[in-house]
C-alpha cells in the first residue's frame, strides 16, 4: 500500500492539531471602536473639567461673600470708632457722672495740704476774721475706730471706707478742733448714714492730740461739742475743746453757749467740707471744650 502523502493546506502551512492555540490568529479591533473609546475618554475629561470649574466658581463666590462681609464689618467698626472718639457735647448724665467721680477721688488724689489746709479763716467774736492753724495730721484710720460707738455702727452699715483726721487750734490757741473726714462709697451712702447718725453733741469723731503741742491734753473728756456736715460722699465731723485740759463737765453751760468755740469749729469743718464737695468745672465736650 503506498504511503500516505501529507497534505499541506493552501498557503504552505501545515494543519495543527485540534485545540492548539499556537497558530491561532488574534482578532483585530475595528478602527471605529478605537475612535469611540477616545471620544468617550475626552467626554469624561470634559465633564470633570466642567465640574471642577463649577466647584472653583462656587468656592470663589463663597470667598467673595466672606471677604465682602469682613470688609463691611471693618468699615462699620471704623465708622463706629470715629463716631465714638470724635469730640461731641457731653450729655447731662455724663456731666453729672464726671462731677461725681471728680469729687469722689479728691480724698486720695489731693495732697494733704488741700484736704486739710495749714491755715483756715473763720469768723470770731464780732464777726472779725481770724485764722485757725493746723497742728498736725493723723494717719489714715479705720472709720469705726476713729469715732464713738453709736456713730461707728452707722458708718459700718453704710460701708465707710476710711477716716482722715487733723487737729487745728484757733488764732489764740485757746481751742483745739479735730476735724474728721469719713469717706463713704458715694453720695447715696452718705445720705443714708446722715439719716441715721445720732442727734447727740457728745458723740462723734474722737479727738487727735499731738504730744509736744498745745493739743497734747485734748482727749474725749475734753470735748465740749461735736457735730458734722455732709458733702458729696463725705461726712466731715468736728469736735472742739479747750487746750488747757478743761473737761466738758467743768465748763458752765452759759460759757459753752456764749463762747466762740463752736462757731469756730463749725466754720473750719464747713470750709473743709465745701472744698471737698465743690462741683468741678465740667468740660462741655468729650475732648475738652471744643466739639
Amino acid at each position: 500500500m503506498p504511503p500516505e502523502t501529507s497534505r499541506t493546506p493552501p498557503g504552505g502551512r501545515r494543519g495543527l492539531p485540534l485545540g492548539s492555540s499556537a497558530g491561532r490568529v488574534r482578532a483585530r479591533r475595528w478602527p471605529a471602536s478605537g475612535k469611540r473609546a477616545t471620544a468617550a475618554q475626552a467626554a469624561k475629561e470634559q465633564a470633570e473639567l466642567r465640574r471642577g470649574l463649577r466647584f472653583r466658581s462656587l468656592f470663589l463666590t463663597l470667598m467673595g461673600v466672606v471677604l465682602a462681609v469682613a470688609a463691611l464689618d471693618v468699615l462699620l467698626g471704623a465708622v463706629g470708632l470715629i463716631q465714638e472718639t470724635r469730640s461731641r457735647p457731653l450729655t447731662d448724665q455724663e456731666r453729672a457722672q464726671y462731677a461725681a467721680q471728680d469729687v469722689a477721688r479728691r480724698w486720695h488724689a489731693w495732697p494733704v495740704g488741700m484736704v486739710f489746709p495749714e491755715e483756715l479763716p473763720y469768723n470770731g467774736l464780732g464777726r472779725a476774721q481770724q485764722y485757725a492753724h493746723r497742728v498736725g495730721v493723723a494717719p489714715e484710720e479705720v472709720c469705726t475706730t476713729a469715732v464713738d460707738s453709736p456713730v461707728a455702727s452707722v458708718l459700718r452699715e453704710q460701708g465707710c471706707r476710711t477716716m482722715l483726721r487733723a487737729t487745728y487750734v484757733d488764732q489764740t490757741s485757746t481751742f483745739a478742733i479735730t476735724v474728721g473726714v469719713a469717706v463713704l462709697r458715694d453720695e447715696e451712702a452718705r445720705l443714708g448714714a446722715a439719716a441715721k447718725l445720732p442727734v447727740d453733741d457728745r458723740v462723734g469723731v474722737r479727738p487727735v492730740a499731738f504730744p509736744g503741742t498745745v493739743t497734747d491734753t485734748f482727749g474725749s473728756a475734753q470735748r465740749q461739742r461735736t457735730g458734722w456736715v455732709g458733702a458729696g460722699p463725705y461726712i466731715v465731723f468736728s469736735t472742739v475743746g479747750y487746750t488747757d485740759g478743761r473737761t466738758r463737765d467743768s465748763v458752765p453751760m452759759e460759757e459753752q453757749l456764749n463762747s466762740e468755740m463752736w462757731p469756730a469749729a463749725e466754720s473750719i469743718a464747713g470750709r473743709i467740707a465745701r472744698a471737698l464737695g465743690e462741683p468741678p468745672d465740667v468740660p462741655r465736650c468729650t475732648q475738652g471744650n471744643v466739639c
